[in-house]
């Protein structure tokens, strides 16, 4: 079967959300052979990432409302040019561009648009996304909540596709050696909770941190890390100050290069709130580098996690519910480790960038 010509639109600025996710699918396209262009907004950190990872990327797009006429016609001539089979956009804003920049083929209609929904709130339900969603040949979600959406926002069934996330599995499989970051953050023997999230609104920082001050009434030795930077971390350690955590609670940072290591100086991982990509790729990190999971059954979570097989999901916002969870799994360490294991088989099972790679090109072979 002859290759494809694949543009990939994402008008996101940040290492966050639909980046990560939209640079493994690339990659793994064009490991396949396929001809993979990808348009992002320039300047910022996912055009960095973008260009390390050795990806084409189309020049002089902005990806803005402001230039949606420039990049219209930037688009249409690009999309000529490499005589492109799919279009596959990330966000609204591309979606829209997307369907307005095709231009014509002889004998072949106008390129076929795909959507990537990495979170529910994208999903929009008035008549003009009727118009944009009747145009649009597959949608793809992240999550069965989202995939649920969909449906009700009037996307015929057989157009929908959820196809979960997918972790790095060879980079969190490696042995990984957690001395280095027990060293740095002086845990020394402690059992340690890991939490890899933007310190941003909504992101359950302040129930994790509620239900961890009860925790430490049972076990007084534990400590909890938060991975991640934003724009709320002065008021997290000022809660964190409030509730006189200091000694317990540490801010890590952003910890990208050794973050195998951070998961590896882990007993448990937690995760009480979904991003801005809803496959919550950081839980699946943690599954492939055999930590147990304890999370709220919120975004992908209740299809990633396997209560009382991988990890536990907690179905409230009460921080007695996470205080219990986290005892469960840290009071028993055997049992911890095993779910981590099975957290392992289900990332290799259910979660390889592979198997994402596989339905993605049968939705572009079905429509090409």
């Amino acid at each position: 079967m002859r290759p494809l010509a694949i543009l990939h639109l994402a008008a996101n600025r940040w290492w966050t959300g639909s980046a990560d996710p939209t640079i493994r699918l690339a990659l793994g396209l064009r490991a396949r052979g396929h001809r993979v262009l990808l348009g992002v907004i320039p300047g910022d950190r996912f055009e960095t990432k973008a260009r390390e990872a050795g990806l084409d990327l189309v020049e002089g797009l902005r990806l803005s409302p402001r230039a949606l006429a420039a990049d219209t016609l930037r688009l249409r001539a690009l999309i000529r040019r490499h005589d492109v089979d799919i279009v596959h956009a990330h966000h609204s804003h591309d979606h829209w561009l997307a369907l307005v920049a095709r231009p014509p083929r002889p004998g072949r209609g106008r390129p076929p648009v795909v959507r990537t929904f990495h979170n529910v709130r994208a999903v929009k339900r008035d008549r003009l996304a009727a118009g944009l969603y009747r145009r649009t040949r597959a949608a793809i979600a992240v999550s069965r909540q989202i995939e649920a959406r969909c449906r009700q926002a009037g996307i015929p069934a057989d157009r929908v596709f959820w196809i979960p996330g997918a972790a790095d599995l060879p980079r969190f499989a490696a042995p990984a050696d957690p001395r280095a970051v027990r060293e740095e953050f002086k845990l020394g023997e402690a059992p340690v909770i890991v939490s890899v999230a933007r310190l941003a609104p909504n992101r359950g920082h302040e129930l994790l941190l509620a239900g961890f001050r009860l925790l430490l009434r049972r076990m007084p030795e534990a400590r909890l890390l938060l991975v991640g930077k934003g724009e709320t971390r002065a008021r997290l350690e000022q809660l964190v100050a409030e509730l006189a955590l200091t000694r317990e609670v540490v801010f890590t940072g952003y910890r990208d290069r050794d973050l195998p290591a951070v998961l590896a100086s882990a007993d448990c991982f937690a995760l009480m709130a979904a991003g801005s990509d809803e496959s919550c790729r950081a839980a699946l990190e943690a599954m492939a580098a055999g930590r147990p999971v304890v999370a709220r059954r919120v975004g992908a979570l209740p299809e990633t996690v396997v209560h009382g097989e991988t990890g536990l999901l907690i179905g409230d916002d009460r921080p007695e519910s996470v205080a219990g969870a986290l005892a469960a799994v840290l009071g028993a360490p055997e049992r911890g480790r095993a779910m981590g294991r099975a957290g392992r088989r289900r990332a290799e099972e259910v979660f390889s960038p592979e198997r994402s790679v596989d339905t993605v090109e049968r939705i572009y072979r079905s429509l090409a």
